[in-house]
């Protein structure tokens, strides 16, 4: 866009002329000098907007400023914008160059002259010479009241007061969402609450939370259960042939191409000793069909043992000796116990999905206690059993589930730091298709620019919280509407528990208080005191001795 130069306006003189009081919404604040498509240019002038501060009315008082926003009358129209940016007009002291971004339009009340029935979109664009007003908190009240849609509410409008933030839940749902944030913005307690709203307003629905870090589980003590090693009894013949090559496979390159073909060959042989198997006619590699890992053991030992098997006996030993170190190692009996080899599919889909709620709509997934080397993989067959049980109920009047995943960017890296684990592709194709099954997917990261490319992109609602990186920054900036960069120039000058919201789940963009959250309900992530806890030293020698037991038994 060309920038505006040449003598001042004759408009703004008459602006300026026409002021009549203290911030009085009916009086205009600048003129329009140039109009785009997505956006135009303004001149503000300066000494109504001092007037305009001293308004009780805040969204009055804080008219012009970056972020906040105006309105132009065209014929019966309100248009309502957002201010992107601003310039000192090289001209006059008196006059500010602004850029705004329209946001969409609403019919003049008659009565009051406010705004009412706002939509999204514009229909009739201003022409140069258009006078701008300040929009008050009732014109905003108008432009946030809603459309009927169910919706939560999460906090208040920045800069009213008592103007409440809603997200359309269907939309929010529908088509999935992020929340994005730097460490230490609030972003754990802004994700409990919005998964509290979402539980209180659905208190039979259906949301599975992978937890990383063991943060959330108090939080939803009262509405959900945790899952974590303890009690999750997690089957490990569920997983498909992808997820059983990432736990029983090690070697790499063209052994681990050999090693996969016997481990195919002998899964499945594994799988169909099952009687469950044998009213199934075809079964494949990949079918959820308990067996035995002793079983599995065996056939790979008699393969092993036949002189017409092809190949050296190294990548029956590398898969035995894997198989055997598995079963012996503590760590892995949440998953691999002996326990779990009948066929406890559909108990644990129930309990994994809340099917019923019961008034208990959410399970947390902590996984935190799972080994590192196997905590993808698990990752994974959570995932994929929503996706796919998902799938296999379309012919169904079946159930939506969310599934909302902390930490996204450790599972959907992008190419940079892919490891072509089978989580990552998994969630990707979540992402892309999962709406159509009614899977929704919420991604809650502090790294946006991490996560694979075209992930972000496919989230309909985008809730940013302040954003310290300028990679990531560029990122979230790449991913929103052009209509909201007025309020993505605003994301790192955000404070601690506000975010700037855009997408589907809003009418427009939108910046919000978040609401404050009872102490029981927040996640466990608040950072310790170094200069309380370092004055104290009461108990520490026990602590010592505590720890090293947990840590020697791995509880």
């Amino acid at each position: 866009m060309a920038e505006f130069g040449g003598a001042r306006p004759a408009h703004i003189s008459d602006v300026a002329a026409r002021g009549s009081g203290v911030g009085d919404p009916r009086e205009p604040i600048g003129v329009v000098i140039e109009i785009a498509g997505a956006g135009s240019k303004i001149v503000l002038d300066v000494p109504r907007l001092t007037e305009c501060s001293l308004d009780s009315d805040p969204s009055v008082a804080l008219s012009g400023q970056v972020g906040t926003q105006i309105k132009i009358r065209t014929g019966d129209t309100w248009l309502l914008a957002t201010v992107r940016s601003q310039r000192q007009d090289a001209n006059s002291s008196d006059a500010i160059v602004a850029v705004i971004d329209f946001l969409g339009e609403g019919n003049v009340e008659p009565q009051t002259g406010g705004i009412r029935a706002f939509r999204r979109g514009v229909t009739i664009y201003p022409i140069p010479g258009s006078l701008i007003y300040p929009a008050t908190d009732d014109d905003l009240r108008q432009v946030y009241a809603g459309t009927g849609q169910t919706s939560i509410q999460i906090g208040d409008v920045f800069p009213t007061k008592g103007i409440r933030a809603g997200l359309y839940i269907d939309a929010l749902l529908g088509k999935h969402f992020a929340l994005l944030g730097s460490t230490g913005t609030g972003k754990s307690t802004a994700a409990a609450l919005i998964l509290h709203r979402i539980c209180e307003a659905a208190p039979e629905g259906h949301v599975v939370m992978i937890d990383p870090h063991g943060e959330y589980g108090a939080a939803f003590r009262n509405n959900g259960i945790t899952l974590d090693v303890s009690n999750m009894q997690m089957p490990y013949w569920l997983m498909n042939f992808e997820e059983h090559c990432e736990v029983f496979l090690t070697a790499r390159g063209d052994e681990r191409q050999e090693d996969a073909e016997i481990l195919a060959k002998c899964l499945l042989e594994a799988r169909t000793r099952n009687r469950l198997s044998q009213g199934l006619g075809k079964v494949t590699v990949d079918a959820p069909i308990p067996y035995l890992l002793s079983d599995l053991t065996a056939i790979v030992n008699a393969e092993m043992g036949k002189l017409d098997k092809g190949r050296t006996t190294a990548g029956y030993l590398r898969i035995k000796n894997k198989i055997d170190e598995i079963r012996a190692d503590p760590r892995y009996q949440f998953m691999f116990s002996g326990m779990l080899v009948g066929d406890t599919m559909a108990e644990f889909v129930a309990q994994l999905f809340r099917f019923p709620s019961n008034g208990r709509p959410i399970s947390i997934i902590d996984v935190s206690g799972v080994p590192s080397d196997i905590t993808s993989t698990v990752v994974a067959v959570l995932s994929r059993l929503v996706f796919d049980f998902a799938v296999w109920a379309r012919d169904e009047r079946t159930q939506p589930i969310l599934l909302v995943c902390e930490e996204a960017h450790r599972y959907v890296p992008n190419e940079r730091n892919a490891d072509g684990s089978s989580v990552g592709r998994i969630l990707s194709r979540i992402a892309k298709e999962g709406r159509k099954y009614g899977v929704s997917l919420g991604l809650i990261t502090q790294r946006p620019s991490d996560l694979a490319e075209g992930v972000l992109s496919q989230c309909g609602t985008i809730i940013a919280m302040r954003l310290n990186n300028d990679r990531d920054q560029a990122f979230v900036r790449a991913a929103m509407p052009e209509g909201a960069r007025g309020f993505l120039d605003a994301i790192p000058a955000l404070r601690n528990r506000e975010c700037v919201i855009c997408g589907e789940g809003v009418s427009i963009p939108v910046r919000v208080s978040f609401d404050d959250l009872e102490e029981f309900k927040r996640p466990a992530s608040s950072d310790p005191s170094f200069a309380a806890l370092w004055c104290q030293n009461e108990g520490e020698e026990a602590l010592v001795h505590r720890v090293v037991q947990r840590w020697r038994s791995g509880r």
